[in-house]
């Protein structure tokens, strides 16, 4: 790109901030704003991040599997009636017995099961990631179109009383004789359309304000022009190499691929042998119901002699389990596991597919709007020009009534394309970030703003942790409602000048 081709870029993207009027008050929302509250207060990002708090937990979870496990048992059983052919018959029994394992070896299905799962983290972090960019885009997009909405109201109100007085005008003429009843129906027809695009605009921008709210959870007050976007690339290429190191859809994609290639290991453990250590103690009460036993064998009714009323046991092993014959089981999974990798890293592909398109795509409506901009700008001078000049001619006669509403209408045209070509420049400009993976809380600067959420405090925090009796908070709602937030209107703020100037 040549350097006046850069400059030309940069004054029009400066110039992306006349979308809305410099004049803005002291309780005027901006971009940034905007974008903190719905960092902290979207449901939808909050909800992926607690997603990611669940994902965090499967680490712990697979690890568990190779770790001792401890058991107690206990049980009370009251014989109603004994075997005839047995000589200790007991009446009731109290057992109670401890067991300990201690997994050896698993055929490196706990070891792969881990890895998986931290590779599953990372690429729900990379998830979390690309939420958090998605959100931005939208926020940013429902901003501007409040913004072009505001605009295309106020240009439309004006278009109505410009008209309205063309038409009181025409009707004065007309009663004078200066005029045909033509030339009044023609100005009556375009002051009736003019009010119905009015009524539209005014709709759009109320659509536009309840996507706002429902984004940020606020209604827009007063907002104000938004900051020329920072990191925009100079070409397509340098675009595309950024994206494909930072754009978080496709590091997800990569992550899970990696994480496919440790199930397969898994999925080939469950034919290989299992050796664990084991431990246990058992303890028996017959609870005084074993009846005393003779002193003399021979002579069961003489003296008798107190029979033990509990007893204890203990052991310890080690056990070694191989699997012979599974019925085909574990070559099944394994082949099942290897074409999830298959398909798995097929989605990396895809995924680096839609990304180098994204980018193109973002690019080039980029470049197209800011190309658009710069034409509408001389089209509206062009325009205004073309008006005065129709209306000094109409006044001595030259022009028709006609032309003067046609000329009227081009610039109201040409204007309303100025003011979206610049909310497209902008969506699109941040669009491009967001692909290239430079759209996220950490590029916006919104640390200013407070705390962010950094995923990795939670899975520090969680890592490790083996008490099963540890109590956690229940389930909360962070993010507030919208039902109080009273309709929005159609009214925009006072402005200073007209919304189509740079």
């Amino acid at each position: 790109m040549s350097k006046g081709g850069t400059i030309r870029q940069l004054a029009i993207t400066a110039s992306l901030a006349a979308l809305t009027l410099g004049a803005a008050s002291a309780q005027a929302d901006t971009l940034q704003e905007a974008l903190t509250e719905a960092y902290f207060n979207n449901p939808t990002l909050e909800a992926a991040r607690a997603g990611q708090r669940a994902t965090d937990e499967t680490v712990q979870i697979e690890r568990a599997d190779g770790l001792p496990s401890a058991e107690a048992t206990a049980s009370a059983t009251e014989f109603l009636k004994q075997s005839s052919t047995s000589f200790f018959t007991p009446d009731r029994a109290l057992v109670a017995g401890v067991d300990l394992g201690v997994p050896i070896y698993s055929g490196g299905a706990v070891k792969n099961s881990v890895r998986a799962a931290k590779e599953r983290v990372d690429a729900s972090r990379a998830d979390l990631r690309g939420t958090e960019s998605a959100i931005f885009t939208q926020v940013v997009a429902a901003y501007m179109d409040v913004l072009r909405g505001q605009a295309l109201v106020s240009l439309s109100l004006n278009q109505v009383d410009v008209l309205s007085v063309n038409t009181q005008a025409t009707s004065d003429r007309f009663e004078i004789g200066d005029l045909t009843r033509t030339d009044v129906a023609q100005s009556q027809a375009r002051l009736a359309l003019a009010q119905g695009d009015l009524r539209s605009a005014q709709a759009n921008l109320i659509a536009a304000r309840e996507d706002y709210i429902s984004l940020v959870g606020e209604a827009p007050v007063n907002l104000q022009a938004p900051p020329p976007l920072a990191g925009l690339p100079t070409d397509v290429e340098t675009a595309v190499d950024v994206a494909l190191e930072n754009n978080p859809d496709l590091i997800a994609a990569k992550e899970r691929a990696q994480a496919s290639r440790y199930d397969i290991n898994v999925a080939g453990s469950s034919r290989l042998p299992r050796v664990s250590v084991f431990a246990g103690y058992d303890y028996q009460n017959f609870l005084g119901s074993v009846a005393d036993a003779p002193l003399d064998p021979d002579n069961p009714l003489g003296p008798t002699v107190a029979s033990p009323q509990t007893t204890t046991a203990a052991q310890a092993g080690v056990s070694l389990r191989v699997p012979l014959f599974q019925g085909g089981r574990p070559a099944a999974l394994q082949r099942q596991a290897t074409a999830r990798a298959s398909a798995a890293l097929e989605q990396v592909i895809a995924a680096e597919r839609d990304v180098i398109a994204q980018v193109r795509s973002s690019y080039s409506s980029w470049q197209a709007a800011l190309a658009i901009i710069e034409s509408s700008q001389t089209a509206v001078s062009a325009a205004e020009l073309s008006l005065e000049g129709v209306r000094a001619e109409n006044s001595i006669g030259n022009r028709t009534i006609l032309d003067v509403l046609n000329a009227e209408q081009e610039l109201l045209q040409t204007r309303v394309e100025l003011v979206t070509a610049r909310r497209n420049a902008y969506v699109a400009g941040f669009s491009l970030l967001a692909a290239m993976g430079r759209a996220e809380a950490r590029d916006l600067g919104l640390a200013e703003e407070g705390v962010l959420y950094d995923p990795v405090t939670n899975y520090d925090s969680v890592s490790g942790r083996i008490w099963d009796w540890e109590s956690v908070p229940g389930p909360e709602v962070v993010t507030t409602s919208t039902r109080d937030i009273p309709a929005p209107t159609a009214e925009i703020p006072e402005v200073a000048q007209p919304l189509d100037r740079p």
